[in-house]
């Protein structure tokens, strides 16, 4: 299959020159156009023009193509699963539970859309506001690029989709170039739901070229990226003057505390760990177990770990399948091994073929190790033994991420300390790190990114905060 790129309502382009692959088998399922700056520029202009557009459609309208792209997604369930599947690698349970989440998100926004308003303000509360009456409303920004990374190709991008067009955007997409073909079936049903041509544009190419054509475009008024923190950083350098939301990378910490019940928590830290075979920001990394139930927790950990099925993600038993690159896989490989030299034991896994890496438990691994300090962003989870919860909850924040951290405990104080200390975005009690509910508030400390994804907070992210002050009689 061929695909060009979507750019005011017709696909266009250049003949395709990048192949898309199975991730598991190498095999090419699709080649796809490449942007060139001329194909940016027009993407850019027509949504410049269709941002006017989308601004004045009344509410209940966009409400009706949100909804309709909500109801058609769910009809191509198992064509959109088997392509996530395919193009990501990503076991077919899970992309079909990508799909039911993408549903969800843009039926969420649907209900944002007719949500979007302001509030009066008393100006006279003070003296010189006597006989004024005052409200603020909000505006779109106008266009809004959006651009998106690999390991979720339809709801990370429906999570930047959706609410742009609910708050009356419009949108320039630009996806990972290994996963692009989940976001052009979302362009064919977005517009088969009535989205005027122009409010949703798809641009393929390299983030050095095509990603900063978009960000240094003053007609952008709005950048939201997911992505690594060296490339979020390039973006905000670039951007100047516009709104910026980040998500960036992370180095996710469970604790496991004596009291937590240590069959729920491994079972749950072993899915947070090895789904999208650890291709994911919340993933589970650093896993502090208290000394009393350490050794408890690591055989249970173990055993659940090794419970994972690995192979062809198509596969309807798989639960782990390849890795979004062998290059990527080689990396894993190389920090467990630098871990296993350096001391660390390695409990289980610990082996790659192809683009495969086997789920990995890694114990006795120090600060310094890659496994540790740094974010894996692979199928790599490491049990470090504490003394106490202070020492836990020190070492988990002791990091420059702070996407989203876990502790597991029935103690209503302990939670309470936890809440104060850990610097994250999220504190996750009682499950895995990668625990996210479509409507909450989504987003990092630190380096781990600016401002907040989630519906209703990613609408107040993609508009402007618009000032009425009315005078009513003489003062």
């Amino acid at each position: 299959m061929e695909y060009k790129l979507f750019i005011d309502g017709r696909w266009q382009g250049d003949v395709p020159s990048l192949a898309v692959t199975n991730k598991y088998s190498g095999q090419e399922i699709a080649g796809f156009a490449q942007a060139r700056r001329e194909d940016v520029e027009a993407a850019i202009s027509a949504a410049h023009r269709a941002a006017e557009t989308m601004a004045e459609m009344p509410a209940h309208r966009r409400h009706a193509i949100l909804s309709r792209t909500s109801d058609l997604i769910r009809e191509n369930r198992e064509d959109l699963a088997r392509t996530i599947a395919a193009e990501a690698g990503k076991a077919l349970k899970y992309a079909r539970a990508e799909v039911d989440r993408a549903v969800t998100t843009f039926d969420i926004a649907a209900d944002e859309s007719r949500r979007t308003h302001g509030e009066t303000v008393p100006l006279d509360a003070i003296p010189a506001g006597e006989g004024y009456f005052g409200f603020w409303t909000r505006r779109p920004v106008g266009v809004v690029a959006a651009i998106t990374p690999f390991n979720f190709p339809l709801n990370l991008v429906a999570h930047k989709v959706a609410p742009a067009l609910a708050a009356g955007n419009a949108v320039v997409l630009k996806p990972a170039s290994t996963t692009p073909i989940t976001s052009a079936r979302l362009c064919e049903i977005l517009t088969e739901a009535g989205l005027p041509a122009g409010a949703i544009n798809l641009v393929v190419g390299p983030g050095s070229t095509v990603g900063e054509w978009l960000v240094t475009d003053p007609r952008v008024g709005k950048i939201t990226f997911t992505g690594s923190p060296p490339v979020g950083k390039r973006l905000t350098e670039l951007a100047g003057i516009k709104k910026v939301t980040l998500e960036l990378g992370n180095n996710a910490p469970v604790i496991i505390a004596p009291d937590a019940d240590l069959e729920a928590a491994a079972k749950r830290c072993a899915v947070g760990a090895y789904y999208n075979s650890g291709q994911v920001c919340i993933s589970v990394q650093r896993i502090y177990a208290m000394d009393p139930v350490r050794d408890a927790f690591s055989e249970k950990f173990v055993k659940a770990t090794e419970s994972m099925v690995v192979g062809d993600p198509l596969d309807e038993r798989v639960d782990v399948g390849p890795m979004i690159a062998q290059s990527e896989a080689e990396r894993v490989e190389s920090w467990v091994s630098e871990a296993r030299a350096g001391g660390a034991e390695v409990l289980s896994g610990g082996r790659r073929d192809g683009p495969v890496h086997w789920p990995t438990v890694v114990a006795g691994a120090t600060p310094e190790m890659k496994v540790v300090a740094q974010e894996v962003f692979g199928p790599v989870a490491s049990i470090i033994a504490v003394d106490s919860f202070d020492e836990a909850l020190a070492l988990a924040d002791r990091s420059r991420y702070g996407l989203q951290a876990s502790v597991f405990t029935n103690d209503v104080k302990r939670i309470f300390q936890a809440v104060k200390k850990l610097d994250f975005g999220g504190v996750i009690i009682n499950d895995a790190p990668n625990f996210r509910a479509d409507p909450m508030p989504y987003g990092g400390n630190r380096e781990s990114g600016l401002g907040r994804e989630g519906l209703r907070f990613a609408i107040e992210e993609m508009t402007s905060i618009q000032m009425v002050a009315i005078r009513l009689a003489d003062n």
